[in-house]
């Protein structure tokens, strides 16, 4: 230990692609037995697409619409999955396992549509199956493999509060829950977590929002003190751009946690964002990895930024965003205008990507998701209804068809001719800019551009900034050493706009 921090102790969390058929299991139980004793606790998702699945038979039984046939077809796919990764004796308590809770399941749907409704608190318990299936899934194949394992129920684990489907956690009885149950937990045997499933103080069931798994593993990893947080895909983890906007993205070796947010925050859907900050309080290194090439490269993310890295590290994007204006005479010079604006948009549960203000303070614009223009619309309409009236401020200003670019890099503090350079890129292409906003610490120029030139945008920018720049690759086995610090050797991961999730 060094500082209190369990070097040799690791979490591992897998995504749904990484467990989405048989085979794809026994690579991610291969992954965990070649990690040995330092692999304490595994985090899972449900098997990929389940989810989406359990929620669309939640609609069809709240419809009154024939939800059967998705109930079966999740019963034979989870059932026939066990009977081919567990073996043995095994395979019996596995089939005991997996019944009650498809049984449950089906009472938790056939009582939607008996009552032609899903609460919240409802779809939290129906959504969070998946996961507690893979997990018993998961140690069943482990102890095939011969790695002593068991099957954890995260509510037991996982405290929040009652807002379903996307609850707060209550970080200090979570760890000393996880604290308690792992030192309870027999020597030598790996705790499966279900990940994205938590529980009130009550008992009742909730769930983490889209992509809680991450969470649920940094939670653990935070809550032991663990030497790395291990976050295991199907690909190679962050890259400079989307893949499938820039073929010749390449590899990132080591990302700051602020690095990797503006990534994430502005469409890189590689890591869910809230599991950066229990692993930033506690200084944990985050790797992120490939199920199937565990030995390809890795991105290890830090709190310090590369030194040697180029000053932009990443290109990233949101390819639908709706652009708001609020403008008028009345603003300018008027305190209060902001905040009443942030208050209403919060009040109506619409959240901001990017903010731009003219520095005569006329006008506020702000980039949201496209199916929150309605709300948003309303909520303006009703907080500035008398400035309306008295002419102050003019009705809200609605562009669609947008999308978002953010250039990245902790190197462009106080780096002259970053922005300028932006400009040149973008317009030497015909492509113009919306919006722009950039904030004081300098880690993040974004601009709205048309929809339709955000793939040339996000090239044009690579091309300037990233291509041909000196960014290596190294061993994912050299990026965080016996006592868990980042080796100075480089790895390479992947961002992309997709991403296993939950």
């Amino acid at each position: 230990m060094n500082g209190g921090k369990h070097e040799a102790l690791r979490i591992l969390k897998f995504g749904g692609s990484s467990l989405r058929d048989a085979e794809a299991i026994r690579r991610a139980v291969a992954v965990v037995a070649a990690a040995g004793p330092a692999a304490r606790g595994v985090v899972v998702s449900a098997m990929g697409g389940v989810t989406d699945a359990l929620l669309a038979a939640a609609r069809q039984a709240e419809a009154r619409d024939d939800y059967q046939g998705i109930l079966e077809e999740l019963a034979h796919r989870h059932l026939e999955t066990a009977g081919l990764v567990a073996r043995g004796r095994e395979l019996p308590p596995l089939g005991r396992a997996l019944t009650p809770s498809l049984r449950d399941l089906s009472d938790l749907l056939h009582g939607v549509h008996l009552l032609r409704e899903a609460s919240p608190r409802t779809l939290d318990a129906i959504a969070g199956y998946g996961e507690r299936m893979s997990s018993q899934i998961f140690a069943a194949a482990l102890r095939t493999a011969g790695v002593d394992a068991a099957a954890v129920d995260a509510r037991r684990l996982i405290r929040t509060d009652d807002r379903f489907g996307a609850a707060r956690v209550d970080h200090e009885a979570t760890a000393a829950h996880v604290r308690a149950h792992f030192a309870a937990a027999p020597a030598g045997e790996v705790q499966v977590v279900p990940g994205f499933v938590g529980a009130t103080p009550q008992g009742q069931a909730t769930t983490l929002g889209r992509g809680g798994s991450d969470y649920t593993a940094a939670l653990l990893a935070a809550a032991l003190d663990a030497g790395a947080l291990e976050l295991w895909t199907d690909v190679d983890a962050v890259m400079t751009a989307d893949p499938g906007l820039v073929p010749d993205a390449r590899p990132i070796a080591r990302l700051s946690y602020v690095e990797l947010l503006e990534l994430c925050h502005f469409g890189a859907k590689v890591v869910y964002p809230p599991a950066i900050h229990p692993s930033r309080a506690r200084d944990i290194p985050v790797l992120i990895r490939n199920t199937f090439r565990p030995e390809a490269p890795c991105t290890t993310v830090t709190a310090e930024a590369d030194p040697e890295a180029p000053a932009v590290r990443g290109i990233s994007s949101i390819p639908e965003v709706a652009l708001l204006r609020l403008e008028g005479d009345g603003m300018v010079g008027v305190p209060g205008v902001a905040g009443r604006l942030f208050s209403a948009l919060a009040g109506r549960d619409v959240s901001i990507i990017l903010i731009s203000q003219a520095s005569s303070e006329h006008s506020i614009c702000f980039a949201i998701a496209p199916e929150a223009i309605d709300r948003a619309v309303r909520a303006l309409d009703d907080a500035f209804a008398l400035d309306r009236r008295l002419g102050l401020v003019e009705p809200p200003v609605v562009e669609r068809d947008l999308a978002v670019i953010a250039v990245v890099g902790a190197g462009m503090r106080e780096r002259p001719g970053i922005a300028g350079a932006v400009f040149s890129a973008l317009g030497g292409r015909g492509i113009n800019v919306r919006a722009i906003a950039q904030g004081s610490s300098e880690l993040n120029i974004s601009l709205v551009v048309a929809a339709g030139d955000r793939a040339e945008a996000v090239r044009a920018l690579h091309r300037t900034f990233i291509a041909g720049g000196p960014v290596a690759a190294a061993s994912p086995l050299a990026t965080v050493g016996a006592a868990g610090a980042s080796a100075g050797e480089p790895g390479g991961a992947r961002v992309q706009s997709g991403g296993s999730r939950p």
